[in-house]
């Protein structure tokens, strides 16, 4: 049973272009890394999030970590979790010091909906995965890349970085223990902002599902009012009540 708690092993880079390739490179060449095992960099070139979009802050003024999951004691039909409790984390870690936090499904956090930080999860192989985040930390308002986004920095808060790391990896590890065990549906049910509003779906194949989030199925989906099936995979945009 994996052990909740700081991680045994956090390496901190000046700069890189993404710490999650750095780290999957790693595991591909046998470099072993434990469970939470992080890689940090306050100056990430080249990251990249979902649909392989490009992520670019100015050096110093976001957070980049990526962490190792060994998974091999969590049951196949409940790793669609994983990615949800790493989001589930980070908006507990970052209520901490600046309280309203929440989640976008699956794993985008948000404070006054706008985002503060985005999460990709990357197999590395059958048994481990490999899960990034980048966290707008000191971001001024005009260097934030779009208007919904956000940063501690923009919401007046001097961020506290190495505590910001410290309560991730702790309540990320707490998550996967209880993963291990099983369900943790309620305490991602509760963060999620998602559910409740009016969203449209838009799919990687471009279709685009608009209806009510009205929870999430047992392997973690969302399920929308009107669509025939669960959302696996796709951006949700939350819609503004008419």
């Amino acid at each position: 049973m994996t052990q909740p708690g700081a991680a045994a092993h956090v390496v901190e880079v000046p700069f890189t272009e993404s710490t999650n390739a750095d780290l999957l490179a790693a595991l591909h060449d046998g470099e072993h890394w434990p469970h939470l095992g992080a890689l940090v960099t306050r100056d990430q070139r080249g990251g990249r999030g979902r649909l392989d979009r490009q992520w670019v802050a100015p050096p110093g003024a976001a957070l980049a970590i990526s962490v190792v999951l060994h998974v091999a004691a969590v049951p196949l039909p409940r790793r669609g979790w994983i990615p949800l409790a790493a989001g589930a984390a980070m908006t507990d870690a970052v209520t901490a010091q600046l309280p309203g936090a929440g989640v976008k499904w699956p794993n985008d956090v948000l404070v006054g909906g706008r985002k503060i930080c985005g999460i990709l999860a990357q197999v590395a192989d059958t048994d481990t995965i490999v899960v990034g985040s980048g966290v707008n930390t000191r971001m001024t308002p005009a260097q934030l890349p779009t208007p919904t986004a956000t940063s501690f920095a923009a919401e007046g808060v001097d961020v506290d970085e190495t505590r910001l790391i410290a309560d991730y990896l702790r309540r990320l590890g707490e998550l996967m223990s209880a993963l291990e065990r099983g369900s943790i549906a309620d305490v991602v049910t509760a963060r999620c902002t998602t559910i409740g509003q009016r969203v449209t779906a838009h799919l990687p194949g471009g279709e685009r599902l608009t209806g009510l989030a009205r929870g999430l199925d047992d392997r973690g989906c969302l399920v929308i009012d009107g669509v025939p099936r669960p959302v696996s995979v796709g951006d949700i945009v939350h819609l503004r009540p008419a």
